[in-house]
């Protein structure tokens, strides 16, 4: 097996073995065992369990990166559920290392970790704007965008502490939360509200926006 070869199966190995459980509970050992080489060997390809977490987790943050990618095609609430769905795919995939990746796992502090995680966010952010059509977002649609990120991932992190809650529940509801923030926003905001409105004319009565009308509707009522 060549060096590239064999450092990317440590890695795959690596992510695995993370993924299931924290990064503080996994050993040198265990990945040297997971891998069928020995400890000295893994070694040789990585200085320590530290380099090849943030390896492991270079190709998590991709992956998971690239779940915020969608065709523009649809009506934008549909296109956030199927992106809700593929983010909550990751999070019940890799529940463990996501949960120490942002809570803090054995590189927190450190700016490859660090920079990896805001790498996730500005993906996701570039990503929302881009379904909006917009490219100079107003200070009050990056507040928005940026709020309901770290509100996706918050819901993730405690959604992981114990499943309490249905998972297509909560990813509906996120979609909603994003409506939810947009609307509020238009209320003080002109420009907001037309961002709103042109959302809203796209959207069909049996969508996510449209879901959330009704429910709103009926507790008016």
């Amino acid at each position: 097996m060549g060096v590239e070869e064999r450092r990317q199966q440590l890695i795959g190995v690596a992510l695995d073995l993370f993924s299931r459980r924290s990064p503080d509970e996994v050993s040198i050992d265990e990945i040297a065992s997971a891998a069928g080489i020995s400890r000295p060997l893994v070694y040789h390809y990585f200085p320590g369990k530290l380099s090849l977490y943030e390896a492991a987790l270079q190709r998590a943050s991709d992956d998971l990166a690239a779940r915020f990618v969608e065709p523009h095609e649809g009506p934008l609430g549909a296109r956030l559920l199927r992106v809700m769905g593929r983010y909550f795919d990751f999070v019940d995939e890799h529940g463990p290392g996501f949960s120490a990746l942002m809570r803090g796992g054995p590189a927190v502090g450190s700016s490859t970790t660090n920079a990896l995680v805001d790498s996730v966010r500005q993906a996701a952010y570039v990503q929302i704007l881009s379904h909006l059509g917009v490219t100079d977002p107003p200070a009050r649609l990056e507040l928005i965008v940026r709020s309901w990120i770290s509100l996706a991932e918050s819901t993730a992190l405690i959604w992981l502490d114990g499943r309490r809650i249905p998972r297509a529940e909560l990813e509906a509801q996120l979609v909603h939360d994003f409506a939810a923030l947009v609307a509020v926003s238009a209320a003080y905001d002109e420009e907001m509200g037309a961002l709103l409105r042109r959302v809203i004319d796209d959207e069909p009565a049996d969508g996510p926006f449209g879901d959330l009308v009704g429910r709103l509707v009926g507790l008016a009522g």
